[in-house]
């Protein structure tokens, strides 16, 4: 059983090798080159036209990987197509999003009620193929075997997890290879949750976006030769968002995505304190930022965060399949 993901890892990794370098020099040619933030730290400047919607590589990647091991080794089941649809839909939304910043110049992308409309359609479409199979209203609290039932309110935290996910990873997407990096551990530890649940399609899913997100490292990593944009982060928050609804682990996935849970109330703690006492807390935010200011080199920013999340990751796991065993 563990043969098939192993397969569709090296697929998916090999796939977006070659898909890579096709693919930034297109993106060059074509100008889709990332718009840096003049608020930004000023070391950020010299990244300015760097080749972004990355995020088209991996996704394909996955797309065609999931075909083949669906048509050839017939493994995927409604789960797989569940998480390449929400995924995919994120990926979509975070697409027309890069395209309006970039193709048609507009700085600010879709407009907030754009991008949130966008959001809660695939939210809502992925929750109604929740309810259509295994369907619970219980969350588990990771490390025992506690349940907690929200009755109508799972709906309402569902479609906030959904939501949420997705914004968060796209807030750490800021550093040459930190989320890509960070969503490789994730994508591991979730592999290896779905293994041990024997949710084998999950698995799969996990499996084969683990290689495409590896072969994307290669070329996302510091210096980065190409940005996977929202189009690549929002997908990833989408799919880490999809995985915890149908593992169970909702609430784990706030240890598992302790980072992306840490960026995002750094930029909420510097949002209100500004505006509330017209100080900042942080140098900068996202928290990665503040480091950086601080004086640290990028790559140690995301060496370091990179072990924060595979700390997080190893933890995660061993509470939930700790339980399960």
């Amino acid at each position: 059983m563990l043969l098939f993901p192993l397969i569709g890892l090296a697929i998916s990794f090999l796939i977006t090798l070659i898909f890579a370098p096709l693919f930034i020099p297109l993106l060059r040619r074509l100008h889709f080159g990332q718009y840096i933030r003049t608020e930004g730290p000023k070391s950020h400047q010299k990244k300015a036209g760097t080749p972004t919607m990355g995020g088209v590589i991996f996704l394909l990647s996955l797309l065609i990987t999931i075909v083949i091991m669906a048509l050839k080794y017939h493994v995927a089941d409604q789960n797989t197509y569940m998480l390449l649809f929400v995924s995919l839909g994120f990926g979509l939304v975070g697409l027309l999003d890069d395209f309006i910043k970039i193709v048609m110049k507009r700085n600010m992308g879709l407009t907030s009620k754009q991008k949130m409309l966008g959001q809660l359609i695939i939210a809502f479409v992925f929750f109604y193929f929740v309810t259509r199979f295994d369907y619970s209203t219980y969350l588990s609290v990771p490390g025992t075997g506690w349940t907690i039932n929200l009755y109508w309110l799972y709906p309402i935290f569902v479609i906030f997890i959904l939501i949420g996910v997705p914004n968060a990873t796209n807030l750490t997407d800021g550093m040459d290879g930190l989320l890509s990096g960070l969503a490789a551990i994730s994508f591991a530890a979730y592999a290896v949750i779905a293994f041990a649940s024997m949710k084998l399609g999950i698995a799969l899913f996990a499996t084969v976006m683990l290689g495409a997100l590896l072969g994307f490292l290669i070329f996302n990593a510091h210096p980065a030769r190409v940005f996977m944009g929202d189009t690549g982060s929002l997908a990833i928050g989408g799919a880490l968002a999809g995985m915890a609804i149908l593992t169970g682990t909702e609430i784990l996935l706030a240890v598992i995505g302790g980072v992306y849970v840490i960026e995002t109330l750094s930029v909420m703690i510097q949002v209100v304190s500004f505006k509330t006492t017209g100080k900042r807390v942080f140098r900068m935010s996202p928290i990665h930022h503040h480091f950086e200011l601080g004086g640290w080199s990028e790559w140690k920013v995301v060496t370091v965060f990179w072990m924060a999340g595979l700390i997080l990751a190893i933890i995660g796991v061993y509470l939930k399949v700790g339980i399960i065993h």
